[in-house]
């Protein structure tokens, strides 16, 4: 995510101001001597007024150019801190499914080893009824002297009796067992409720921060646009319409760029029938990111099937924010990838910026030798140039890779 279309119109303006202020100091010598023509009579104070009211407008202008540039770089910051803060929200959220997933499964463990322990206490009252019943009606003594059989059949009940008893203890030994895997299985099942209300935390967090994030750069934005058309208004009409002329020109390079890069994929032709080859899956992403040329940026879109709403500040907005497109383009190469920049990152090997090829993610961070500050993602398409989702209030666009927070490559592998 950058600002650098933003940085570059505020420097040509000012440097445009600029010039037109030296041109206004040289022209007004010139001026001077035709009024002297007209006018035999002018004072020295006449033209000591031109050439103050020059300088004034020169400083001015100088002023205005110093805070547009304070202004750009805190955008530019802003613009950062939204992107990391939307992707930290991607990575907590995608934690919060996997503890709601394990909480899941140590219920489902939870409730059968809970069955099994019934089982098994069901068995034991079943032992202890049979053996009940075997032992009942008469003392040992009696038993043994007149009960049924004699003193043998009093040793054959015994007998029965001790493997009964035994049976009872194997029982009761399993029941404890199972008691304790369930108790096993209940401590993991609180446990991962636990972290999953901790992991709704952190994402509600998460997500309150990159709130507040977009709050600003969009202030940030507002005041520098503030700035540009006080600035506008001050130079007067013929400068306001060079400017717009400038604009309208870069926007048409843009789009013709864009357009270029474009064609060039559709004339490359599809991939033969087949298997599909590393090569192949690349470009098949890349053609497929650059079919949303001009989609707005829409913080939390884009999933497989293509633009969507987003959440928060994106809720109103259907479109991609930079891991959605990624997440969209590789899936029509056949690869799935997270709606995360973090297990994007670790899709597939790391390749060096001097091997890229159609398809590879670029990725850029805060600090270029921590990849855990890793805040925004394009898709490589050649030539130096990526197709990315930029920032809230921008669209799909073709831009440059080559930037101070370029911290490397993945070719995703499915």
């Amino acid at each position: 995510m950058t600002a650098s279309p933003t940085r570059g119109v505020v420097l040509r303006l000012a440097a445009f101001s600029s010039s037109v202020a030296i041109g206004m100091g040289l022209l007004a010598p010139a001026a001077s001597a035709r009024s002297a023509a007209a006018d035999p009579t002018p004072g020295p104070e006449d033209v000591e007024h031109s050439e103050q009211e020059v300088r004034d407008r020169a400083a001015e202008v100088g002023r205005t150019k110093a805070k547009l540039a304070q202004a750009d770089g805190e955008l530019d910051r802003l613009a950062v801190a939204a992107a990391a803060a939307v992707e930290r929200y991607h990575g907590e959220r995608l934690e919060l499914q996997r503890s709601q997933r394990a909480y899941q499964d140590a219920q489902a463990r939870l409730a059968e080893a809970d069955r099994r322990t019934e089982q098994t206490r069901a068995g034991l009252a079943s032992f202890a009824a049979q053996l009940y019943r075997t032992s009942t009606g008469y003392d040992q003594v009696s038993s043994a002297l007149v009960g049924q059989g004699g003193p043998q059949g009093f040793m054959d009940r015994a007998a029965l009796l001790e493997m009964l008893a035994e049976r009872r203890a194997a029982v009761v030994r399993r029941v404890e067992a199972s008691k304790s895997v369930a108790d096993v299985f209940r401590r993991q099942a609180q446990k991962a409720l636990d972290e999953q209300g901790a992991a709704t935390k952190r994402a509600e967090e998460a997500r309150r921060l990159a709130q507040e994030a977009v709050v600003s750069q969009q202030e940030s934005v507002q005041h520098i646009e503030a700035e540009k058309r006080r600035l506008e208004r001050r130079l007067g009409s013929a400068q306001a319409r060079a400017v717009r002329l400038k604009r309208a020109r870069e926007r048409a390079s843009e789009k013709v760029e864009a357009r270029k890069a474009r064609t060039a994929f559709i004339d490359s032709g599809r991939p033969q029938e087949g298997p599909a080859t590393s090569v192949a899956r690349g470009a098949i992403a890349a053609r497929a990111a650059l079919k949303w040329l001009g989609t707005p940026y829409s913080w939390g879109g884009g999933t497989t099937a293509g633009p969507s709403h987003g959440i928060a500040h994106g809720a109103g907005i259907r479109g991609f924010d930079c891991s959605g497109l990624a997440m969209y383009a590789w899936d029509k190469a056949g690869v799935g990838l997270d709606h995360w920049t973090g297990t994007q990152w670790t899709s597939g090997p790391h390749i060096p910026i001097d091997a890229l090829r159609p398809g590879d993610l670029v990725f850029f961070a805060k600090n270029t030798s921590d990849p855990g500050t890793i805040h925004h993602v394009g898709i490589y398409i050649g030539d130096g140039q990526m197709v990315e989702a930029p920032f809230t209030g921008g669209r799909v666009r073709v831009a440059g890779i080559h930037r101070g927070d370029l911290i490397g490559a993945t070719r995703p592998s499915g």
